[in-house]
């Protein structure tokens, strides 16, 4: 208990920080009901996946299989293997963000919260300055959540009425809203500035070489992620704390 008492942050500034990204989930998901309504599932199958599943290029993905009605065997293993490749990098950014919790972050929490871990919450939880309790990352998923299941339960109930044009800009809005979270730390610090530059950089080279065609596009994106952090790393180490406690003594000790 006394651990909790000692966390940086509390569940109520998770909440507000959680406002803008459940607020934008609440609109791309409404396109993922859509989706799934044209895919031949009903309204409650569409919430249900939504409820086990906060990701929207791993929903995308499993809808059109599920569109295709493949055979069973080989639907089931090319699902599998789409969900990994294109979920992969919520362990890469897991194991990053495991970094930056504090104690209180016991293994059944870590087990128990990783299910919240999406590209916007993940950025919002890494640019803290002070490490992570679990009251501040339960406050900073729970609106996230309610509001990917809520815009799938109201897009599925709108059916296919809406014109195409509308789902297209829709299925824009996660990737527009993550762009807007990035902004404000890559102007603070050139490492992730630059690991932003060249993730976008190989992202294009995946996919405008032809040689990198036998690439998927989940794939790509995982490697292209993993290189533009190890290099970022590599060329802006970002020094601990207790390497900057001793040069501040240091210093101290020289005046």
């Amino acid at each position: 208990m006394q651990q909790l008492k000692k966390q940086a942050y509390t569940f109520q500034q998770g909440l507000r920080d959680g406002v803008p990204i459940g607020l934008g989930y609440l609109s791309v998901s409404f396109g993922l009901g859509i989706a799934a309504v044209a895919a031949g599932l009903s309204p409650l199958i569409a919430l249900l996946i939504s409820m086990t599943n906060e990701t929207s290029a791993g929903q995308k993905a499993g809808l059109d299989l599920i569109a295709e009605c493949l055979p069973l065997a080989e639907g089931l293993i090319t699902m599998v293997l789409s969900q990994l490749v294109i979920n992969l990098r919520y362990s890469l950014m897991g194991i990053s963000l495991s970094q930056r919790l504090d104690a209180s972050f016991t293994t059944p929490w870590r087990m128990l919260l990783a299910f919240s871990i999406t590209d916007e919450i993940f950025a919002v939880a890494s640019t803290k300055r002070e490490k992570v309790g679990i009251r501040y990352f339960l406050g900073l998923g729970f609106i996230p959540y309610v509001g990917w299941a809520a815009g799938t339960l109201l897009g599925a109930l709108a059916g296919t009425f809406l014109p195409e044009i509308v789902r297209g800009c829709l299925g824009l809005m996660l990737y527009g809203m993550f762009i807007a979270i990035i902004i404000p730390p890559a102007r603070r610090e050139r490492g992730v500035l630059f690991a932003v530059c060249l993730a976008v950089a190989l992202s294009c080279a995946f996919y405008f070489i032809p040689f990198f065609d036998f690439l998927s596009d989940g794939l790509a994106l995982i490697i292209a992620a993993v290189i533009s952090a190890a290099v970022a790393a590599l060329l802006f180490p970002v020094p601990s704390p207790d390497v900057d406690e001793e040069t501040s003594e240091r210093k101290e000790a020289t005046i």
